[in-house]
């Protein structure tokens, strides 16, 4: 025999091109890379969506804070006093016959 020959039977022999010439790992490597890569339901493609999801979750939190902290604004708003206190420092809201001043500070040091 030749050297091809022989070569080609010793590469023949080994564990590893047994393995890799399986009918099933022949199927299966173009069948995992089209899963994870190209198909609709890919891996990528729900990376994506659980980022999107984790996002919409902070969102979520963030709101349901807000809504919580408005809610005892709203309560705290009840009594006419702390409505008048809150229309005058917010809105700069004021009496009749009644002037404000508004004084600023500079805080940038010279």
């Amino acid at each position: 025999m030749s050297a091809y020959k022989m070569n080609l039977q010793i590469i023949k022999n080994k564990k590893i091109f047994k393995l890799l010439t399986n009918v099933f790992v022949i199927i299966f490597i173009p069948f995992l890379l089209w899963m994870l890569f190209f198909d609709d339901n890919s891996y990528l493609v729900h990376r994506k969506f659980d980022k999107e999801i984790e996002d919409l979750e902070n969102t979520i939190s963030f709101y349901k804070t807000k809504i919580a902290k408005d809610k005892a604004t709203i309560k705290k708003l009840e009594d006419s006093l702390q409505l008048e206190r809150f229309a005058r420092e917010k809105y700069l809201m004021k009496k009749e016959n009644e002037d404000i001043y508004i004084i600023e500070f500079d805080t940038i040091k010279k």
